[in-house]
C-alpha cells in the first residue's frame, strides 16, 4: 500500500508540469493529485482525505516544477 502511495505521488509530480504559467501548473498538479489521492484514499477507506492530501501534494509539485523551469530553484 505504501509503495502505491509513493509511486502515485511521484507520477503526479512528474505530470504536474502541464501548463505554461505558475497558476496553471499548480492547478493541473492539484487536479491530478486529487485524482490519484482519491484512488489511494479509497483503497484505504477514506476517499476525501486521500483526495485532499493528493491535491495539496500535486499543487506543491506543480509549483516546484514551475519554479525549477524558471531557474529559481537549482
Amino acid at each position: 500500500m505504501r509503495a502505491l502511495a509513493v509511486s502515485s505521488i511521484l507520477v503526479v509530480m512528474l505530470l504536474a508540469g502541464c501548463g505554461d504559467t505558475t497558476g496553471s501548473r499548480s492547478l493541473s498538479g492539484a487536479g491530478m493529485g486529487a485524482a490519484a489521492g482519491g484512488v489511494v484514499g479509497s483503497l484505504s477507506g477514506n476517499f476525501g482525505a486521500g483526495a485532499l492530501i493528493g491535491a495539496g501534494a500535486g499543487a506543491a509539485g506543480g509549483y516546484l516544477y514551475d519554479q525549477k523551469k524558471k531557474g529559481n530553484i537549482d
